[in-house]
């Protein structure tokens, strides 16, 4: 349990909420309410050995904290996860409610064994040991199957390994969701180019063939698509993005959209990851922060963003 206050909210509630929950309980010493919850919150941080951090607001003390979140009543509790309030209560909550409000949000036991792994592969991958890397996550997802950013590690970097079949066999669950998540359909879109690159005899074609082919006929989008996913294949995904965008401007509902959706997953996987809040000039809340300015923005987002406006302009 900590003590928050204006001074340490960005490095003790945002900042940290990105790699373990914060729980935000504000409370005042002359509430009686409160007086009950705090040692229920303080015991169930207890046992439940680090899934969460229980962060106390003394509400008499810190009231521009208290009025930012528009504290009415005391003592109410928010929830921070990945620098963000995600949820609320209000009021002395017996101890199984409050661990019912937990459970809906933190992730099981099964998911920090996962994410351990996933740490383990991380490193190995940025050592260059693919082998090792795949069997952490492979392991990761034994130990936690219904976890998607493990599964969609593990998908990825089997692609890259060029291990296409297994890549198909753990890709298959996400795909049955409805409706798919992004990340995996543009997994599935990377992994379409690279079966067709594997098993079409247009997949050992020199690009000079497929411009021959389309200088002879503008809208030859079979053979254009064909092209795109060669490139694809090559890791020449922007020169693959601007074949597919000659499609859709000569036709966008050509091919059941394929063109479209294969775009839209390359800018998923080209997107990089977002900034923490600790890189942000505003904490994840809007508060402002103090000795944070600007940055450039980084090169490859400003990539993503150029393709995003030349596809919204191809399908218009």
């Amino acid at each position: 349990m900590i003590d928050v206050t204006l001074a340490n909210f960005q490095a003790e509630v945002l900042e940290a909420s990105l790699t373990t929950p914060v729980l935000v309980d504000f409370w005042a010493p002359w509430c009686g309410p409160c007086k009950v919850l705090g040692p229920l919150l303080e015991k169930v941080e207890q046992a439940y050995g680090g899934r969460f951090i229980l962060a106390k607001v003394n509400t008499e003390e810190e009231q521009q904290l208290a009025g930012y979140f528009q504290i009415r009543s005391i003592p109410t509790c928010i929830l921070f996860v990945g620098g963000q309030p995600v949820d609320g209560f209000m009021g002395a909550l017996p101890e199984g409610q409050i661990r019912a409000f937990l459970d809906r949000h933190l992730p099981s036991e099964a998911d920090l064994l996962a994410a351990a792994e996933r740490a383990e592969a991380e490193a190995a991958a940025a050592h260059g040991d693919a082998d090792a890397a795949l069997q952490r996550l492979r392991d990761a997802l034994a130990k936690a199957p219904d976890n998607d950013d493990v599964r969609f590690d593990l998908v990825r970097l089997l692609i890259e390994s060029g291990q296409l079949a297994e890549a198909a066999a753990a890709l298959a669950p996400a795909l049955g969701k409805i409706p798919v998540p992004l990340r995996f359909e543009a997994l599935a879109q990377w992994l379409n180019a690279l079966e067709f690159v594997a098993n079409d005899p247009r997949g050992q074609w020199p690009l000079e063939k497929f411009d021959e082919l389309i200088a002879a006929n503008r809208r030859d989008f079979e053979t254009r698509l064909a092209k795109a996913r060669v490139l694809i294949a090559r890791g020449e995904w922007t020169a693959a993005m601007d074949e597919l965008l000659e499609i859709i401007m000569r036709d966008k509902k050509w091919g059941d959209e394929v063109p479209r959706k294969t775009v839209v997953a390359l800018l998923e996987l080209m997107t990089p990851p977002k900034r923490d809040a600790a890189a942000a000039p505003k904490s994840a809340v809007g508060l402002e922060i103090a000795g944070h300015s600007a940055t450039a923005e980084d090169p490859q987002a400003e990539l993503v963003s150029r393709y995003r406006r030349k596809l919204s302009m191809a399908l218009n």
